[in-house]
């Protein structure tokens, strides 16, 4: 069992629940559950890749244009990225639990068509959201689901500070170094330009789709 000792540290989620574990009874079932649990929920590697800005309008227009908008006007392509078309099972997106399915045009690394699905976790009005993007339809370096966060603090009326943060979950660690330069530097460059075309819209006035 010493092993587990030596385990990377860079499976802090998936070891967590483990440390307190004692050797015995409890510290063998522990070891069995993480063995045995099901390769696709069992987080190995965590990326979690954060950018923060000034939005210039009022907070409402910050909060709500990045979740309740046309989403194939922000994410617009970039690089291997396909541009995203259009959305479907959307009636009820914007309330905590809903979930559309996300379609994209044909790039090197999508065949195009359906290629994920978006799911709202969480929305405190005017302040947070929190998303799941999972079911990848082509491979992803060993990421099996992104989580995102768009997070609101009004400085002063018409000024508002967003913190844009996105952690990338694999359960493939022979992809480590590949995963991380995707995170660090693909990943985190493509936020940046959704962050700024949320910003025209945002600016813009443009109605949005969703409540």
């Amino acid at each position: 069992m010493k092993w587990i000792s030596r385990l990377p540290l860079l499976f802090p989620e998936t070891l967590q629940k483990y440390k307190s574990c004692t050797k015995n009874a409890e510290y063998d079932d522990a070891l069995s559950d993480l063995c045995t649990a099901p390769r696709h929920k069992i987080s190995l590697m965590q990326f979690r890749i954060s950018i923060s800005s000034i939005f210039d309008c009022s907070l409402e227009r910050a909060f709500k244009t990045p979740m309740l908008c046309d989403v194939a006007k922000i994410h617009t392509g970039y690089g291997v990225m396909p541009r995203i078309t259009h959305v479907t099972g959307d009636e009820h997106w914007g309330e905590p639990g809903s979930t559309k399915k996300v379609y994209a045009a044909r790039s090197l690394t999508q065949k195009g068509g359906y290629v994920s699905r978006d799911s709202v976790l969480e929305r405190i009005e005017n302040k947070y959201w929190k998303i799941e993007v999972d079911d990848f339809q082509s491979w992803m370096l060993g990421f099996y689901k992104f989580t995102g966060e768009w997070k609101t603090t009004e400085l002063e009326p018409g000024r508002v500070q967003v913190d844009y943060t996105y952690t990338l979950h694999s359960n493939a660690p022979v992809f480590y170094p590949l995963a991380w330069l995707f995170a660090h530097g693909f990943w985190k460059t493509y936020m940046k330009q959704v962050m700024e075309n949320v910003r025209k819209m945002a600016y813009s006035g443009e109605s949005l789709l969703y409540p």
